[in-house]
């Protein structure tokens, strides 16, 4: 499958690396605005490199593009993506607003191409045994669940750009860093169906929060904490799942949320749960996630089916993060549509 990029920042390198490691799959153009961003890419894989993206569109040897702009350019690009007839691998989040997500979703439907949202954490290996231990049952039902990004992004991390920190182009800590985790969660528990938050921006100049506490109550009817913040000092401190059941207690943490730091679940055999846990801990990140994501999406081109996460999965998230600002903005409880 051959495979364009459009936007050529810091996370297009990470696709163009997942590229190279899958066989079969060939990066051959590159789009970005500003021209000696597509230099690295021209001369480190051979692909072309168009300053307008609507004329890379028009090769007939493109089969999937990868849109890895700014957040606010995702839904005039991943349509007009769709619009040309390609399969669209789309950088989280999917969009600013709930609008633009469905008529991305739309537009991918309406032009039989597949859409899939960057959200690769669901690949990690400690990711994967915690939603196996949920799905076992094995916790028995769950009371409570808890979802921390506590890292730092300083100054000069939102100076790079005039988008970064901004409400249209990117949002703060909630939309930006923490949608991964809420991702998970989501995945882990399901749907929610009422949301409570606050948010605040203490130490960063920009117009989106740098910090978040929320709580959730799930369709299940357990509760859940969410924070997220970029105030940290002096580094990233730690990205956590915490799930509490009947029958166990499990966290995944570190300061990406790559190992079990509690594993207590009951009639676990000692032996079992200390195998588990250093198994995790000698290969604790397994595959690069972009692989994972744009593996995913070869294959469901191939076998003709949705990708694992697809865009109705990356509306959720988006959805609970709008959740909470609005929760935010109008200082009361809101209910997520479709939930009575």
């Amino acid at each position: 499958m051959n495979i364009g990029i459009i936007g050529c920042g810091f996370i297009a390198k990470k696709h163009a690396s997942a590229i190279e490691a899958i066989e079969g799959a060939n990066l051959i153009a590159v789009s970005d605005k500003i021209v000696e961003n597509m230099d690295y890419y021209k001369n480190e894989y051979g692909a072309d490199g168009y300053e307008n993206s609507e004329e890379m569109l028009q090769r007939d040897d493109l089969d999937i593009v990868a849109i890895c702009t700014p957040t606010g350019l995702h839904a005039k690009l991943a349509i007009q993506v769709a619009e040309a007839g390609k399969h669209v691998i789309l950088e989280k989040p999917i969009a600013m607003n709930l609008e633009d997500t469905d008529k991305i979703i739309e537009a991918c439907k309406n032009n039989n191409v597949k859409l899939s949202v960057v959200h690769p954490n669901r690949y990690r290996p400690v990711v994967k045994e915690l939603k196996q231990i949920i799905d076992s049952g094995s916790l028995g039902k769950i009371s409570h669940a808890n979802a921390l990004v506590n890292w730092n992004r300083n100054q000069a991390y939102y100076d790079q750009s005039p988008w970064r920190g901004t409400k249209a182009g990117d949002g703060g800590a909630l939309m930006n860093q923490a949608i991964h985790n809420l991702d998970l969660l989501l995945w882990f528990m399901g749907d929610v169906k009422e949301v409570f938050s606050m948010e605040a921006t203490r130490l960063r100049d920009i117009e989106a929060e740098d910090v978040s506490n929320g709580l959730v109550k799930f369709e299940s009817g357990a509760l859940g904490m969410i924070q997220a913040s970029t105030t940290v000092y002096p580094k990233n401190f730690e990205e956590s799942i915490t799930i509490f059941g009947e029958n166990g207690t499990v966290k995944i943490g570190g300061s990406n949320a790559l190992y079990f730091e509690q594993l207590e679940i009951k009639d676990m055999e000692e032996t079992e749960k200390n195998n588990l846990v250093e198994s995790i801990q000698n290969e604790p990140w397994g595959n690069p996630g972009h692989q994972h994501i744009i593996e995913d999406m070869i294959q469901a081109i191939k076998e003709n089916r949705e990708p694992t996460v697809n865009g109705e999965e990356g509306r959720r998230s988006l959805e609970l993060v709008l959740a909470m600002y609005e929760s935010a903005e109008k200082h009361t409880l809101i209910k997520l549509k479709g939930v009575s």
